[in-house]
């Protein structure tokens, strides 16, 4: 996508200028003079990975989350603007395993969406042990550029609601605010209620706008209905008495969807 690229290990000994960057005092060859200098982190990229976020403690983690809300990291000589697109990947660790620390809600809120990757099939691993080798990357070819990625975004927006569109009435904005308040309604009886950001611009807003770069201009209540699992999958707190009865977030939200009406309050 010639997108600038960078990947941070996180480990526990990481301290946040790691992440962000750190003030620098140079001496002028010629003057002498001293001047305190701001020398930009990895976080100044437009694709950033954070390996094992999970393997570094919540001070350093809060370097992360000025940048992926607002695109800007505060230092020394004022706020510095990030690159146009900002994207942050991250994997982590089972927190079941040692040396890892479980990622608060303010900052998993922050993530569009969570994957879960299992353990591959049979046939699957057979096909990676099998295609695995060390090509080079050199030879990929660019499928996006970073110019068209931007324009994407400015198209994004333009995607309207459709009350008839395919089979399910649809007010935009109605759906997904009803789906978020009902599960606050709910949440005795399931999980924490999911944030105010559940249903604003950085997830239904623009995975619900998702769908229809398959062929349609419309956006339809099934496509709030298609990304509501993996929008709210992490924004969702289990009580105790639901994980003892071995409910997962996916099984709540699919409820939530069943006793949601769609076109109406």
């Amino acid at each position: 996508m010639e997108l600038k690229f960078s990947r941070i290990q996180f480990t526990p000994d990481l301290m946040p200028a790691d992440i962000t960057g750190t003030a620098i005092l140079q001496v002028g060859p010629e003057t002498l003079q001293r001047k305190i200098t701001f020398s930009p982190g990895p976080v100044f990229r437009q694709m950033l990975l954070a390996d094992e976020i999970n393997r570094t403690p919540p001070k350093t983690r809060a370097a992360l989350l000025e940048a992926m809300q607002e695109q800007t990291v505060t230092g020394a000589e004022g706020t510095h603007q990030l690159d146009e697109p900002f994207v942050v990947l991250a994997t982590q660790n089972p927190i079941e395993q040692e040396g890892t620390y479980p990622l608060p809600e303010a900052q998993l809120d922050r993530f569009l969406f969570p994957l879960a990757i299992e353990y591959p099939s049979r046939d699957d691993e057979c096909r990676i042990v099998a295609e695995h080798s060390f090509t080079p990357l050199d030879k990929l070819e660019t499928v996006l550029s970073r110019e068209e990625i931007l324009r994407f975004r400015e198209a994004w927006p333009t995607f309207p609601p459709h009350r008839t569109s395919l089979t399910m009435p649809c007010d935009w904005p109605a759906p997904r605010a009803r789906l978020t308040r009902a599960r606050r309604r709910t949440s005795r009886n399931g999980s924490g209620g999911a944030p105010a950001r559940a249903p604003l611009s950085s997830s239904y807003s623009r995975a619900g706008r998702g769908p229809p770069c398959e062929g349609r201009f419309n956006v339809a209540c099934e496509d709030v209905a298609t990304v509501a699992s993996p929008v709210l999958r992490h924004r969702l707190v289990r009580t105790f008495r639901v994980e003892a009865d071995g409910k997962t977030t996916d099984d709540i939200i699919s409820q939530l969807l069943k006793d949601v009406p769609r076109d109406g309050e």
